[in-house]
């Protein structure tokens, strides 16, 4: 990953996310480390433009995030979420209660993805569409 210097407080962020993960985040991350899924590489807490998300996987451009009730109709998430369209992520948003309790769905929604990427992988701002937000 190459590191930009207005970047770096943006690292050391996402580093001590990571040790400081959530039992929702752990639960998934134990499911997609170590190319235990779809023999597919994911990192967790991974920094992007401005941003930390929870899971990526660079290779299929997917994003997952985990949201507990602070997240419900939040507009940070919304912007958040089409500034990464723009770049070309697909974002997958789970409820941490769905993590927890169905796990098997949460897999399966995230190999769906993985398997049918979005129609158009070229980021929105490569077809003309950057003014969305």
């Amino acid at each position: 990953m190459q590191t930009h210097p207005r970047n770096l407080k943006l690292v050391g962020r996402a580093k001590n996310l990571r040790k400081t993960q959530t039992d929702t985040e752990n639960k998934l991350w134990y499911q997609l480390r170590g190319r235990r899924f779809e023999n597919l590489k994911f990192r967790r807490q991974y920094p992007i433009k401005n941003y930390i998300v929870d899971f990526i996987c660079v290779d299929k451009m997917l994003i997952i995030e985990l949201d507990g009730g602070q997240h419900a109709e939040n507009k940070n998430d919304i912007i958040r979420d089409n500034c990464l369209k723009l770049e070309g992520y697909n974002i997958l948003r789970f409820w941490n209660n769905d993590v927890l309790k169905n796990m098997e769905g949460v897999l399966q929604a995230i190999q769906s993805a993985v398997r049918n990427p979005h129609p158009d992988p070229l980021p929105l701002r490569e077809r003309g569409l950057s003014d969305v937000i």
